[in-house]
């Protein structure tokens, strides 16, 4: 799992995955039909994206899907903004870490660390 610091590199990123991962299809060519996202929040309190690009709707990968059809393929075009994207993205989806590369929806609050997390979550 590879995690990016805006959304923007993780849709680059994406982009050259799927058509890494299918290489007798050319970019102008990609007939793009699910776009999942992540959205990650470190210990730290950074934020981290990931996204993939799937070629047929309801695929699962380790993302949620957000868009699919035209504008999932538009954005794999890169006609996109960002901000509406990021609007797209429901904050109850945000994985939290806890534990150095374990997320979950949550921090734990039965633990002093996911405590002392939780707390610095909320102060943000």
């Amino acid at each position: 799992m590879t995690m990016y610091a805006t959304l923007e590199e993780a849709i680059d990123a994406a982009r050259e995955e799927y058509l890494a991962n299918n290489p007798g299809i050319e970019e102008e060519n990609a007939n793009i039909e699910q776009l999942n996202i992540q959205k990650y929040v470190l210990q730290d309190g950074d934020i981290m994206w990931q996204v993939e690009f799937f070629a047929d709707d309801g695929q699962e990968g380790e993302c949620l899907p957000v868009l699919s059809g035209e504008a999932a393929q538009a954005v794999f075009d890169g006609d996109f903004d960002e901000i509406e994207l990021r609007q797209e993205w429901l904050e109850e989806n945000t994985l939290h870490e806890w534990d150095e590369g374990e997320f979950q929806l949550e921090p734990p609050l039965d633990t002093e660390e996911g405590q002392t997390a939780a707390d610095e979550w909320d102060e943000r």
